[in-house]
């Protein structure tokens, strides 16, 4: 009687003219506003939304890393003892990464993109692509004999599976960049809200600009320099362009670089393990066990990754290779981790996101932990619409004098977040966030007492470098000159993991860190995109909310 009694509240709740309407009315309904009533999804119009949406996709090449926690920095062999590594229980939300690394044929087709869109030969367009070009003189050694890969390696079908190499951090973010736009406009296409093959047409020149997932987003419109409408697919209504919105669940997350966090908590892939000790982070590879020999029947005795064994042995003796490759090898040659990742050890090291400090402040995060936040905003313009950089590309000069775009024609611009948005937050104060509690004199409340104006008083004093180029494009260069810088970090160097084919077993241990300026290249440094889960912290097929079970 008593649960009839609350059935029957419940569903009198409103009341028209003095007596309630006691209906038995649905409100969990899908397409029926909880909140309101109101219909979701009705013809007649109103609020839009994509009730249908399970969860989401799998995102193009990467697999479903579920989140959790770990140790981080827990290094089983610290010979150097060099105040790099200090461990941390952290914990991971669940995301997607690369099962392998980006290849050369992948990489190819970023640069086929760039080139066939911005032709080169047009001036303003030169150094986009030019910018995103490998360096491939990486190869090249002052006693060694190399040129058949500083001529083949990015280019010859014989290596196109092969990582590429000689990509500076700028450029593997940038290339993340582009693939998000080309990944967002398939299945635009596929959604119906694109047409057939519309992302081909900006390629072969039949529409001038191009698709920018966050011009989409915030001015439709604009989206193929204005063409949009004729490139509108079969979810076009009555001569009226439809577009989806992030409510439409169609739109995907950007693909990005991982962070030091994600990434070796990816490498560990303690998920195959329940074992304590390797909860406490006392795995030492990606694989089980603390031999980089296959220990079982088949393939026993043979190298688990591509690393370096002894000085001058790089693949072992012809005829009985150990690793199968002298340098880098091809992708998926050896057994993935548990988490279905090839060569989280060995191969390439991988730049991952994060500028490099050697200290990770865990009192101010545990969560998600990642040092190189500089908090941007859309620029919005006098019509209170974002502002979209049609023709006006930006261009910066590296200090080795390489030329990069920091924008393409179509995307929007963006500026560091100012007072509107820092004043009395208490989670962050301003937009750079790069050397927030990092040992520097300017993390103390008192910094004036430290502050000088050699600022020689500073923790990471590194050179500063100036390279500018003059009117006719010859590059001006000023070295720092100065006797009293003692270190070589600063906000622009950032971290990459992973042993590599140089490198010997001691680098193959996921937590293992090390360094280099932003712009600069080597190789055996590559990289693999991540993409952050939104949702559920689990990946099932069969969702259910837990209290309605509950009886």
């Amino acid at each position: 009687m008593k649960k009839h009694f609350i059935k029957v509240v419940l569903s009198c709740a409103i009341i028209v003219g003095g007596f309630s309407s006691c209906k038995n009315s649905s409100s969990s309904s899908k397409n029926v506003s909880r909140a309101t009533g109101w219909k979701i999804n009705a013809k007649e119009g109103g609020f839009q939304y994509n009730s249908d949406f399970k969860e989401q996709e799998t995102p193009p090449g990467t697999v479903f890393i579920e989140g959790g926690t770990f140790t981080k920095g827990k290094v089983q062999d610290d010979i150097m003892h060099d105040w790099n590594n200090t461990a941390t229980q952290q914990h991971v939300q669940s995301f997607y990464m690369d099962e392998t690394e980006v290849t050369n044929v992948m990489y190819l087709e970023y640069l086929d993109y760039l080139k066939a869109v911005y032709p080169p030969e047009n001036p303003n367009y030169k150094n986009i692509y030019t910018g995103a070009l490998p360096d491939t003189l990486v190869w090249r050694n002052r006693l060694g004999f190399n040129e058949t890969m500083t001529n083949n390696y990015l280019r010859h079908p014989a290596y196109a599976e092969y990582p590429v190499v000689g990509v500076n951090w700028i450029q593997a973010t940038q290339y993340a960049e582009w693939r998000t736009d080309r990944v967002n406009e398939a299945m635009l296409e596929r959604e119906g809200y694109l047409a057939e093959d519309a992302k081909y047409k900006a390629m072969n020149g039949e529409i001038e600009g191009t698709f920018s997932t966050e011009a989409y987003l915030n001015n439709p419109e604009s989206v193929y320099n204005g063409q949009i409408d004729s490139l509108q697919g079969k979810n076009k209504k009555d001569s009226i362009s439809v577009f989806a919105k992030r409510t439409s669940g169609v739109i995907m997350p950007e693909y990005r670089l991982p962070t030091e966090t994600e990434w070796e908590y990816a490498a560990q892939a303690l998920v195959g393990s329940r074992e304590y000790n390797n909860y406490r982070g006392r795995k030492k590879y990606p694989w089980e066990g603390d031999y980089t020999r296959n220990g079982q029947r088949v393939g026993r005795g043979d190298q688990l990754a591509n690393f370096k064994q002894a000085k001058g042995d790089y693949g072992g003796i012809a005829g009985w290779s150990d690793d199968g490759a002298d340098i880098t090898g091809q992708v998926q040659s050896y057994k993935p981790n548990d988490f279905g990742l090839y060569d989280m050890a060995g191969n390439v090291s991988e730049w991952v996101a994060d500028v490099y400090r050697p200290i990770v402040d865990d009192e101010i995060s545990d969560f998600n932990y990642y040092r190189g936040n500089v908090f941007m905003k859309k620029a919005i313009g006098e019509d209170g619409k974002v502002q979209i950089l049609r023709d006006s590309i930006l261009y910066d000069t590296l200090p080795n004098g390489k030329i990069i775009a920091l924008n393409l024609p179509g995307e929007i611009k963006e500026i560091p977040v100012g007072d509107e948005e820092t004043y009395l937050r208490t989670n962050f104060s301003k937009s750079d966030n790069r050397g927030y509690r990092d040992g520097d004199p300017g993390s103390s409340r008192f910094f004036q007492r430290f502050s000088d104006e050699s600022d020689n008083r500073k923790m990471y004093d590194s050179p500063k470098h100036k390279v500018e180029r003059d009117s006719t494009g010859k590059i001006l260069r000023q070295y720092d000159t100065s006797n009293y810088r003692t270190s070589l970090i600063n906000d622009e160097v950032r971290v990459y993991k992973g042993g590599s084919w140089r490198d010997r077993a001691f680098w193959l241990d996921p937590a293992q860190r090390r360094y280099l300026p932003q712009y600069m290249a080597t190789d055996d440094i590559g990289f693999r995109c991540a993409m952050s889960r939104v949702g559920s912290k689990s990946k099932s097929k069969n969702k259910t909310i837990r209290h309605k079970k509950a009886k």
